[in-house]
This record gives structure tokens, sequence and C-alpha cells, in this order.
């Protein structure tokens, strides 16, 4: 067994490796970047050293310095994680060719597999189902649109070197496809110096199912379920889970084998996972095989009880599996959500900045549940532009699906982020959905389910009075805290008072106190909006952001945060501002005239932080509505601004090649 291996990576991946060496005893070195001087791996790791600028191309994709880290500190191995150098052939050739091992398969099985052209036309030879399309190089648009037209529309324009969505593009035309060329090769040349596409025909409804398979250095293959990983945004998964609602035992044992079938037939040896498109009749076809760990391998850990890394290492090592396919079985059901750095009320657009605020929920298992949360942040951490915005993995498991899921809107509810925009509203509100909770789902549920981008939800009735409880029991505790005050003057010493109204958004509900205990915790029976009385208990203490307790019979985990006048409650996907008022006050609060925003219908305004690619037009010019403004990339992806009406450009106030922060102004219109 090794006792020292350096991780060549980053973030929450790197953190992920380093805590199962350290269970191993195994020395770990990690590598960062100017921008990660003051990461979290740096620090959890035996040794860290310094490789390069902050962009990737200067540091983490640079396998020399990564080699010359090795060398200068007596590395024997060397675990790439997922992205930058885990999947390139040369990395690991060179790696091996200076007696240090690379803990993932050999070079063969990586090219064989790692280019989605290449593992397609070997799939093929291994008669493996593969989705129809054209796995040639395409020269141009008029090539790629000739293409798609004799495959069928829709297609999917994909880069060979491709991954995390990046480089992908589905086309329903040739107008689309023409544009979806274009950007998919500029993506594709920017993130992995591959400009090459394919296309193939897209697959209508599929479910994005994934086989993790185990292989050793002596013959041995096993598969360890499957993962469902069909709720996805622009071909970036955001949710996943395992096993998966729609599979039976027959469809899984099938896809199971081929995957084996095929990571046999490549001499694959290590961790790896061969994805399927499946359709609603549980055919599947081969989609590409990850020649790596995936993001989403904890689930597969918390169902199955093995650590995946573990087995990674050990194969490496040369040790023989341990464990043979009788001796899986799948346990229970896990659950993940990503959690991106990302603006879900401006279309996911990407947020940088530090994090002011970074307070998970508590890991560990809690009866019969387990919530862990794979991270590579702390508070007050800093969210840059340079790599992938996903800050966090939370993950829960549970006997059951629905308990599973529970115990997740629970965690998100208690997940504490501030300093930047983030996804949790997102996904506090899907875990609620109704199709999501049905198991009815495919890759295209984002963006039919959330047509127009996600908007706050509106609260119905009986929310509006699990929030107004929450809000009124907030409201008490803070007063009863000022009149404790040593020098206040004129403390309160009545009785407290049994009628208030609280406004929720625009609606105002009647509360009337029946009973009350303001103390630690608190008690109180409240009758609100004319229904039966209810019990409210918590231990919350003012200042506090997140809240607990019960609310009638339901257990509640919210979050407060003071604004003007009152206080903005999440809860469950929405997010409200509850303002407590006495009656008197409330029916001057409803005079009050409502502040309207800015008009900025005549400027461009940049949706997220990050750098001008482009600007498609000149001062004095007519655009019409749909025509490309300009191009703005972050975090490794390019968004096309496109104009919303015909109108006039009078002014440019950006040009390429400046970084820009959200909503500084790019055009101004006529």
């Amino acid at each position: 067994m090794f006792t020292k291996i350096l991780i060549a990576n980053r973030g929450e991946i790197a953190c992920r490796v380093i805590k199962t060496a350290k269970r191993m005893g195994i020395g770990t070195v990690a590598v960062y970047s100017d921008a990660d001087r003051e990461a979290l791996h740096v620090s959890m790791a035996d040794e860290a050293v310094h490789i390069g600028a902050a962009a990737a191309a200067e540091s983490y994709l640079v396998a020399d310095k990564i080699i010359a880290a090795c060398q200068e500190t007596g590395a024997q191995a060397v675990h790439p994680g997922y992205g930058f150098l885990s999947e390139r052939a040369s990395f690991c050739e060179a790696l091996e060719s200076r007696g240090i091992t690379f803990i993932g398969p050999k070079p063969h099985a990586i090219t064989a597999m790692g280019d989605k052209i290449e593992s397609k036309k070997f799939a093929n030879e291994a008669k493996v189902n593969t989705v129809p399309g054209y796995l040639g190089e395409i020269d141009d648009t008029e090539e790629a649109i000739k293409i798609a037209s004799e495959i069928g529309y829709p297609v999917m324009i994909k880069a060979s070197a491709g991954g995390g969505g990046k480089g992908m593009r589905i086309a329903w035309d040739e107008s689309e496809v023409a544009d979806g060329f274009d950007r998919a090769r500029s993506e594709a040349r920017n993130s992995f110096g591959d400009d090459r596409v394919f296309i193939e025909k897209f697959v209508v409804e599929p479910r994005h199912i994934e086989i993790q398979v185990l292989a050793d250095s002596h013959g041995e293959c096993i598969y360890l379920g499957e993962r469902e990983c069909s709720i996805q945004r622009r071909n970036q998964k955001v949710v996943e889970e395992a096993p998966s609602s729609f599979l039976d035992e027959a469809t899984r044992k099938a896809m199971g084998e081929q995957a084996v079938a095929l990571a046999k037939a490549v001499q694959y040896q290590s961790a790896g996972t061969v994805e399927f498109i499946v359709d609603k009749d549980r055919n599947f076809y081969f989609l590409e095989m990850n020649t790596r760990l995936q993001v989403e391998h904890p689930v597969t850990e918390l169902i199955t009880g093995v650590d995946l890394v573990e087995q990674m290492i050990r194969v490496a090592a040369g040790e023989k599996l341990a464990i043979r396919q009788d001796d899986v079985t799948l346990n229970g059901w896990a659950v993940e959500s990503r959690l991106y750095a990302e603006d879900p009320y401006r279309n996911f657009l990407p947020s940088i900045g530090r994090l002011t605020r970074y307070r998970p929920p508590q890991e560990g298992q809690f009866g019969d549940i387990v919530v862990r949360n794979d991270t590579g942040v702390f508070e007050g951490a800093e969210i840059t532009m340079f790599y992938d915005p996903m800050v966090a993995k939370l993950c829960t498991w549970a006997p059951d699906r629905a308990r599973a899921i529970e115990a997740m809107s629970i965690a998100l509810d208690g997940f504490l982020v501030e300093g930047i925009e983030h996804n949790i509203p997102f996904l506090a509100a899907l875990m609620q959905h109704p199709r999501w909770l049905s198991g009815d789902i495919s890759t295209g549920f984002i963006a039919e389910e959330y047509p127009d981008g996600f908007h706050p939800a509106e609260p119905d009735e009986e929310q509006q009075r699990t929030l107004a409880a929450i809000a009124l029991s907030a409201e008490l505790l803070r007063k009863e805290r000022l009149d404790r005050f040593a020098d206040r003057l004129a403390p309160h010493s009545g009785k407290t008072r049994q009628d208030w109204e609280v406004r929720i958004g625009d609606s105002y509900l009647k509360a009337h106190l029946v009973e009350s205990k303001i103390g630690m915790p608190m008690t109180l029976t409240v009758e609100i909006d004319g229904q039966p009385a209810i019990t409210v208990e918590t231990a919350w203490r003012p200042g506090e952001f997140i809240w607990r307790g019960t609310v009638g019979e339901r257990s509640v985990t919210a979050q407060l945060r003071p604004v003007l006048n009152g206080l903005r409650v999440d809860w469950r996907g929405l997010s409200v501002r509850a303002r407590v008022m006495s009656p008197s006050i409330a029916e001057m609060d409803r005079l009050m005239p409502v502040k309207l925003p800015p008009d900025t219908s005549k400027m461009l305004l940049c949706p997220m932080p990050g750098l001008v690619v482009s600007i498609a037009v000149s001062e004095g010019q007519e655009v019409k509505a749909g025509e490309t403004l300009a191009v703005v990339e972050a975090m490794k992806m390019e968004n096309v601004l496109r104009a919303e009406r015909d109108a006039v450009v009078s002014k440019l106030n950006a040009a390429p090649g400046e970084s820009l922060a959200v909503d500084a102004v790019i055009m101004e219109f006529e």
C-alpha cells in the first residue's frame, strides 16, 4: 500500500479523497493555484505544493507541474479526482514513465472510452446498444446541417472531449444546428483544447441512468447498482438518486452486465461509470463511459456501503477486489443535491463572492436517517470565476425514497449560505414538486416544469398560516428580549397582546393568541386566519438564522433573516417577507404606496459576473428581437445575450475582454 499520494484536484473532490486516505493511514499532498492558496483542501492535506496561476490552464491542467510536485514530495501515486487531468491518457502515461502510479484506469482504457466518438465506435463493435448518430468528425456548419437532417430532428451536438454539459447543444431545426455547432465547438476548444464535435439522435423523454462498475487488475469486474441522474439543467446534473425508481430487476441486471462486459472489453481497472439513456419503454442505449470517479458517487456509497475512493486506491496498489457480485446489495435510498453558486432567479447564471456565512446541516446518522455533505469550502472562503460553480454535494439516506426526500427537504431548509447567490431555493422547491415525488421524471424535467425559469412560488393558504406562525413566534421572542434589556425605559409589564396581524407577501392574516408561554422554549396556542387553534413550539433565540420547532403536527426547519420592519422567511422553496403588526398598524400599512423598481427596459445588463467574449452590434445599429447582442463567459460557459425586442443601439458601455459585475450596463437602446 502507498504511504503518500498526491491529489491532482481541488475543491470538494480533493477534500473527499483526503478523508479516505487519512482513514487508511496514507499521507496526502495537495496542489493549489494562486486562487486556492487559502482553500480547504490545502489545509486538510499533510503537505501542499503551489503549482501556478489561478487559471486552470496554468495550474491544474499542467501535467508537468503535477509530476514535479510528486517528485518534490515523494508521492508514490496520484488521485486525479474528476475533471482537469482525470481522463487524459497522456498524463497517466507520463506518471507511469516516472514510476508514479495513476489511481485510475490504464491509458489504453482512457483512450478507448474517454473520447466520445471512439467510445461509440468501440461500443458498436462490442455489440453494445448505442444511440443512432454520426460518429465521424464534422468539418463545418453545412456538413453539420446535412448530417442532422439525415438523422432526423431533434439532434444532440456534443463535444468529443466534453463533459459536465460543456460543448453540448440540442437542436430542433437547421438554424439551431448552425448556432449550436459554432457554440459547441467554441466551448469545447476553450474548455478542453479539442474542438471536435459529433451529432447523434436526441431521445425524447429520456432518462439518464448510469451503472457504477469496479474492476481490479486481476480480471475481476462487478457493478454496484445504478444512479438516476435525470434531473439536469443545460445537460448538467442537479439532483441524483440511487437506486432508480424506474428500473426493474431485469433491466438493472441487463444494464449492469452490459456495463461489465464493456469494462472487461477494454481491460478496465478502477472505478468507472457506464452511462445509458433509457427511454420510456426501458430500452437502454450506451451514452459514454466515464473513466474516473463520478461527482455523484456518494449516493452509491450510501446504498452499498462501499467506499469507492478506497477501492480505487486498493486496486491501484495491485490488490484484488474483496467484493464479489453476489456481495453487492442495494440497501435503502439515497438522494444527492448539488449546491451551485448560481442565481436561480436569473436563469441560474453564475454567482461569485465571499461566503460570509456557510453553515451546512449537521452530518451523521440520526435515527434511520443519514446526512452527508461533501464540500470544499468554509465560512469566509471565496467563490471565484475560475472554476466550476459547485459548492457542495448534500446527500441524505433513508430506508425508502419518500423518507430520503423528506430528509433532504429538512437538510436543505437548514443549510445556511450567504454572500453569494445559490440554488438552494430551487432545490428545496424541487423536493416538493409532485412530479419529482412521483418519480415520473426525464432529462427534460426542469425545462418542462420551469419553461420560463424558476420563480419564487406563492404559498397556499396552509403554508401562509405556517409562515405566519413562525413569524409571530419570532416577533414575540424579539419583543420579549427587548423588554429584558437592563436600561429599558418602559419595559412591558402587562399581558402579551392577544390580537395581531401578520403580513405574508401581500396577504394579511389575523392571529389571535389563545395561550402563550414566551420563554425558552416558547409555546404558543394561536388561531390564524379564523382556523382552529394550533400549538407552536420552538427554542429559537433572536439573532439565530435557523428556526426549528413544530407548527401544529408539522416539524419545521426554516431560515429567518431580518429585513426592513420585518423578516424574510425561507422554507421548502418558499421565500416571503413577513411583518407582524398590531391591527391598527396593519390598517395603515394597507394604505402605504408601493415602490416600483427602476426602468431598465432600455438597457442590456450583464446577468452575471463574467468576461465579455464578443459584442455583435455597433452603435446606431438596428436590432431585431432574438438577435445576438453579446456573448459573456462565466465559469467555463458561454452565455449568448439576445435582444428581447426590436430596438436601436444608442451606446456601447463595454468591450470584448472586459470583466463585468452583475447588472453592469453592456449597452443602451433608444
